[in-house]
């Protein structure tokens, strides 16, 4: 009888430590000290923030492939869907130099650190002829939407957020 209730014991526990870990959620805070965040809906990992400061698409493209993070050199920067599916748009307050408290469409799950007014994407904008133009889609958390006006050499307010297959 007493081989049966420590055998019943480890199966409990392991079971248990594994939902834990499937189910759990992190804090910001964890994933800035981690460097990455795990989208448990897509399986990808994402960096916790992104490059923090102007960056052409070209120059994001080669950020994220030359990044090397939590032991893992295989970063891209993301398509526009995989932007969007990242999207939380329950809403946020965000304050203001005018002293006013804009509310905010949205932002990034997992509370990942995002620092400029868009995020670009890999996706070039195609023309009416399916032939990739100067332009690459761009993702805009706060409003929730995307935006494809700003061709590829621009760098205002654009950021690189990097993505990977686990």
């Amino acid at each position: 009888m007493r081989t049966v209730l420590i055998l019943l014991y480890v199966i409990t526990v392991v079971a248990g430590s594994q939902s834990i870990a499937v189910g759990q959620r992190s804090s910001p805070q964890e994933n800035l000290a981690r460097g990455y965040w795990n989208d448990p809906s897509t399986g990808l990992m994402w960096t916790a923030k992104d490059n923090g400061s102007d960056i052409s698409w070209s120059n994001a493209v080669k950020y994220c492939q030359n990044l090397n993070l939590a032991g893992y050199a295989d970063w891209r920067l993301p398509s526009i869907d995989e932007l969007q599916d990242i999207y939380d748009g329950s809403g946020f307050t965000a304050p203001s130099s005018h002293g006013s408290m804009p509310v905010l469409a949205g932002k990034a799950k997992g509370e990942l650190l995002l620092t400029g007014a868009r995020e670009w994407s890999s996706t070039r904008v195609l023309d009416d002829r399916g032939h990739r133009t100067g332009i690459a889609w761009q993702y805009d958390f706060p409003h929730g939407k995307r935006w494809r006006y700003d061709p590829i050499g621009y760098k205002g307010s654009l950021r690189a957020l990097c993505v990977r297959h686990p």
